[in-house]
């Protein structure tokens, strides 16, 4: 039974912590345990899926609705609905994301691979790149922040940030280029 969670847990954490903080403002990462939301959302749905297929999608339900329960602790707002639905519809959005992120550079490994698998594959590559070109590949990509922006709140130069953005996608490139061999 442990060794059931064991494999959940490896084959989906990295998934969902990339959407859990693609979708929580970069501002209150400090002030939330995104990590704890995820590891709640993994044990309730090794207590409660219904059974393993659509596992993604399940996840997602769950995360969202974690997600949302902290969101509202630490904005102390009022429950909100639209927000767990929004975040829910986000997730979705990212997941699908995170299968076609690479798909122009890389569409041979998008046409061996079903949405879900690609969508694994991509989130466990950017949880091994150096925090600093995740996090400004998640601020471009996935919040659409322009380059000042990121630069800003990475405190580095505009060259800087496109510097880490371009070493992180060809790394990300290489990375599941070696996933394929």
């Amino acid at each position: 039974m442990a060794d059931d969670f064991d494999s959940l847990d490896a084959r989906y954490r990295r998934y969902l912590l990339f959407l859990a903080q693609a979708h929580v403002e970069p501002e209150l990462h400090g002030r939330l345990d995104i990590e704890g939301v995820v590891q709640q959302t993994l044990l309730e749905a090794w207590r409660s899926a219904p059974d393993r297929a659509g596992w993604s999608i399940w996840l997602r339900r769950l995360l969202a609705n974690n997600l949302a329960d902290e969101l509202r602790k630490v904005r102390a707002d009022k429950r909100d609905i639209g927000r767990e639905q929004s975040l829910e519809a986000g997730f979705a959005a990212s997941s699908a994301k995170l299968g076609d992120f690479l798909a122009a550079g890389h569409s041979s490994p998008s046409a061996r691979m079903g949405r879900e698998e690609q969508a694994l594959r991509v989130a466990a590559a950017l949880d091994e790149l150096p925090p600093a070109q995740r996090v400004a590949l998640v601020l471009q990509h996935w919040h659409g922040w322009p380059l000042a922006r990121i630069a800003e709140h990475l405190e580095r130069t505009p060259a800087a940030v496109a510097g880490l953005l371009k070493r992180g996608l060809r790394q990300l490139r290489e990375l599941l280029s070696e996933d394929d061999r």
